[in-house]
Protein backbone atom coordinates (compact mmCIF):
# COMPACT_ATOMS: atom_id res chain seq x y z
CA UNK A 1 0.00 0.00 0.00
CA UNK A 2 2.40 2.17 1.02
CA UNK A 3 4.46 1.86 -1.94
CA UNK A 4 1.19 2.72 -3.95
CA UNK A 5 1.64 6.13 -2.08
CA UNK A 6 4.99 6.65 -3.15
CA UNK A 7 4.85 6.15 -7.56
CA UNK A 8 2.05 8.76 -6.50
CA UNK A 9 3.76 11.44 -5.26
CA UNK A 10 6.16 11.94 -8.66
CA UNK A 11 2.70 13.19 -10.27
CA UNK A 12 2.03 16.80 -11.39
CA UNK A 13 0.26 18.73 -9.03
CA UNK A 14 -1.55 21.87 -10.24
CA UNK A 15 -3.51 24.84 -8.94
CA UNK A 16 -5.38 27.56 -11.05
CA UNK A 17 -6.30 30.53 -10.66
CA UNK A 18 -8.97 32.03 -13.12
CA UNK A 19 -10.42 35.54 -13.79
CA UNK A 20 -7.74 37.70 -12.00
CA UNK A 21 -7.93 41.60 -12.63
CA UNK A 22 -4.70 42.31 -14.13
CA UNK A 23 -3.00 42.13 -17.66
CA UNK A 24 -1.33 38.33 -18.86
CA UNK A 25 1.65 40.42 -20.07
CA UNK A 26 2.51 41.11 -16.39
CA UNK A 27 2.14 38.28 -14.78
CA UNK A 28 4.04 36.20 -17.37
CA UNK A 29 6.94 38.19 -15.89
CA UNK A 30 6.53 36.62 -12.51
CA UNK A 31 5.54 32.79 -14.46
CA UNK A 32 8.97 32.96 -16.55
CA UNK A 33 11.09 33.71 -13.27
CA UNK A 34 9.93 30.98 -11.40
CA UNK A 35 9.77 28.16 -14.07
CA UNK A 36 11.82 25.36 -13.20
CA UNK A 37 12.89 26.67 -9.77
CA UNK A 38 12.84 24.72 -6.29
CA UNK A 39 9.27 25.56 -5.01
CA UNK A 40 10.66 26.99 -1.64
CA UNK A 41 12.88 29.25 -3.79
CA UNK A 42 10.51 30.30 -6.13
CA UNK A 43 8.26 31.51 -3.14
CA UNK A 44 11.00 33.70 -1.36
CA UNK A 45 11.55 34.87 -4.92
CA UNK A 46 8.21 35.94 -5.40
CA UNK A 47 7.32 37.17 -1.50
CA UNK A 48 10.67 39.65 -1.80
CA UNK A 49 9.77 41.07 -5.50
CA UNK A 50 8.60 44.45 -6.14
CA UNK A 51 6.01 43.26 -8.78
CA UNK A 52 2.29 43.97 -7.61
CA UNK A 53 1.95 40.43 -10.01
CA UNK A 54 4.15 38.67 -7.44
CA UNK A 55 1.96 38.63 -4.86
CA UNK A 56 -0.65 37.19 -6.76
CA UNK A 57 1.09 34.01 -8.13
CA UNK A 58 2.96 33.62 -4.92
CA UNK A 59 -0.72 32.53 -3.51
CA UNK A 60 -1.30 30.27 -6.60
CA UNK A 61 2.22 28.54 -5.49
CA UNK A 62 1.45 28.19 -2.17
CA UNK A 63 -2.00 26.73 -3.07
CA UNK A 64 -0.02 24.17 -5.63
CA UNK A 65 2.78 23.33 -3.06
CA UNK A 66 -0.18 22.55 -0.43
CA UNK A 67 -2.30 20.45 -3.05
CA UNK A 68 0.67 18.39 -3.26
CA UNK A 69 1.58 17.86 0.40
CA UNK A 70 -1.94 17.22 1.46
CA UNK A 71 -3.54 15.10 -2.15
CA UNK A 72 -0.04 13.28 -2.86
CA UNK A 73 2.12 13.51 0.46
CA UNK A 74 5.04 14.99 -1.56
CA UNK A 75 7.57 16.36 0.44
CA UNK A 76 7.63 20.06 0.78
CA UNK A 77 11.59 20.16 -0.35
CA UNK A 78 11.74 17.81 -3.34
CA UNK A 79 9.03 20.03 -4.86
CA UNK A 80 10.26 21.53 -8.14
CA UNK A 81 7.91 24.16 -10.36
CA UNK A 82 7.24 21.94 -13.39
CA UNK A 83 5.46 24.63 -15.44
CA UNK A 84 4.21 27.68 -14.60
CA UNK A 85 1.85 29.54 -17.38
CA UNK A 86 -0.46 32.43 -17.82
CA UNK A 87 -3.27 32.27 -20.54
CA UNK A 88 -5.62 35.42 -21.45
CA UNK A 89 -8.91 35.81 -20.23
CA UNK A 90 -11.83 37.54 -21.30
CA UNK A 91 -11.55 41.29 -21.63
CA UNK A 92 -13.80 43.49 -20.29
CA UNK A 93 -14.07 46.66 -22.60
CA UNK A 94 -15.27 50.04 -21.49
CA UNK A 95 -14.48 54.08 -22.81
CA UNK A 96 -12.37 56.56 -21.71
CA UNK A 97 -13.46 60.29 -22.84
CA UNK A 98 -11.09 62.39 -24.56
CA UNK A 99 -11.34 65.70 -25.59
CA UNK A 100 -12.95 67.46 -28.10
CA UNK A 101 -15.69 65.09 -27.30
CA UNK A 102 -13.75 61.74 -28.48
CA UNK A 103 -13.61 58.12 -26.85
CA UNK A 104 -10.70 55.63 -26.45
CA UNK A 105 -11.72 52.26 -25.99
CA UNK A 106 -10.24 50.78 -22.89
CA UNK A 107 -9.44 47.06 -22.33
CA UNK A 108 -9.45 45.92 -19.09
CA UNK A 109 -7.86 42.85 -19.23
CA UNK A 110 -8.01 39.40 -17.52
CA UNK A 111 -5.83 36.27 -16.49
CA UNK A 112 -5.80 32.80 -15.87
CA UNK A 113 -2.40 31.45 -13.86
CA UNK A 114 -1.83 27.66 -13.97
CA UNK A 115 1.00 26.56 -12.10
CA UNK A 116 2.16 22.60 -12.02
CA UNK A 117 4.66 21.45 -9.32
CA UNK A 118 6.01 17.96 -9.20
CA UNK A 119 8.70 16.43 -6.90
CA UNK A 120 11.94 16.24 -7.81
CA UNK A 121 13.26 12.84 -9.35
CA UNK A 122 16.22 11.15 -8.05
CA UNK A 123 18.50 9.38 -10.23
Amino acid sequence: MAEEINTQTSAEVRAVAKYVHMAPRKLRLCTRAIAGRNAIEARNLLHFSNKRAAETVERVLVSAMSNAVHNNNADVEKLVVYRAYVDGGPVGKGWLPRSRGRASQLHKRTSHITIIVKEKEVK
